[in-house]
């Protein structure tokens, strides 16, 4: 595989996953149907992606790694709950920006669980996505969107725990076994609660729903895992930072959600504190690599 090939597999996986919102507002159906509709159509997806990658999720995984895909999964489920209801209560770029600040949520809590020490520029990652947030944020009024701004950070709260627990299993369990484990807990989660709404639903939810898991989720993991076989992690850090650019954008254009230019402002420097903090975070982990091959 080509690097240019490899770059344009990775801007492809970057629009996917930051159509997620627009296809969740496609669907008329509560956040807990979407969420199960997404992880049926994922785990659809990843099953034949993990067999052609030579990985059977269902074989040699150990009862302790279960446990931390269990956990995992359920995080995965309140991180979609959340980020889909944010979607329906204050629009696809008020939830996307807000999700936008779990690096800044990453840095506080490796600081709080791991106990490691939060250097300066990451504490300038925080500052500038704080900055951003109150940018961003709507008037304290009612329908003005700050509830789902609000949803939309804890959504980012719960991703950030997720990339947590993946940092302990990631050692272990390859990337699609991950991904294939944890959209079955999401299922078992939130199928009981979802049971009943999945039969109301209209063709054109189950599309869009087909989507989302198919094209957001499967297509979009398998992109991103196949190019880093040939992009270095900052390469891939940059390019993701625009997956809440992307979802705006075509939410701007096709339901009329017009930013204003506090929002643009605020999302520029949410936007600008991912770039910075995930390619100092992948410049560390490539010269701690280096610096390990040296010993």
């Amino acid at each position: 595989m080509t690097p240019r090939l490899a770059l344009s597999m990775l801007h492809v996986a970057a629009l996917l996953f930051g159509l997620t919102g627009i296809f969740g507002k496609l669907v008329a159906a509560p956040a807990v149907v979407i969420v199960c509709g997404r992880a049926l159509f994922a785990l659809l997806a990843l099953a034949p992606a993990s067999v052609w990658a030579g990985q059977r999720p269902w074989q040699n995984v150990s009862r302790r790694s279960l446990a931390w895909l269990a956990l995992g999964g359920v995080l995965l489920a309140g991180h979609w709950l959340t980020f889909f209801h944010a979607v329906q209560t204050g629009g696809v770029a008020l939830a996307t920006l807000g999700f936008a600040s779990f690096p800044a949520l990453v840095v506080l809590l490796e600081g709080l669980l791991f106990r490691e020490r939060i250097r300066r520029d990451e504490m300038a990652v925080v500052a500038v996505v704080t900055f951003g947030l109150i940018l961003v944020t709507p008037s304290f009024e009612a329908g003005s969107g700050l509830a789902g701004l609000a949803w939309g950070v804890l959504s980012g709260l719960l991703f950030a725990l997720l990339s947590l627990s993946n940092r302990v299993i990631a050692a272990r369990v390859a990337p699609l076994v991950v991904a294939w484990w944890q959209n079955c807990a999401v299922l078992l989660c939130v199928l009981p609660f979802a049971a009943t709404g999945l039969p109301a639903l209209g063709a054109a939810d189950w599309l869009w729903l087909a989507l989302l898991g198919v094209l957001c989720t499967g297509l979009a993991h398998g992109l991103f895992v196949t190019s880093l076989a040939v992009l270095n992690a900052r390469t891939a850090a940059a390019i993701f930072a625009l997956e809440p650019v992307y979802g705006i954008a075509i939410a701007w254009w096709l339901f009329g959600e017009t930013p204003t230019v506090r929002m643009l402002i605020g999302g520029g420097l949410i936007v600008a504190a991912i770039v910075l903090s995930a390619q100092r975070q992948a410049k560390r982990r490539e010269s701690a690599a280096i610096a390990a091959t040296l010993q």
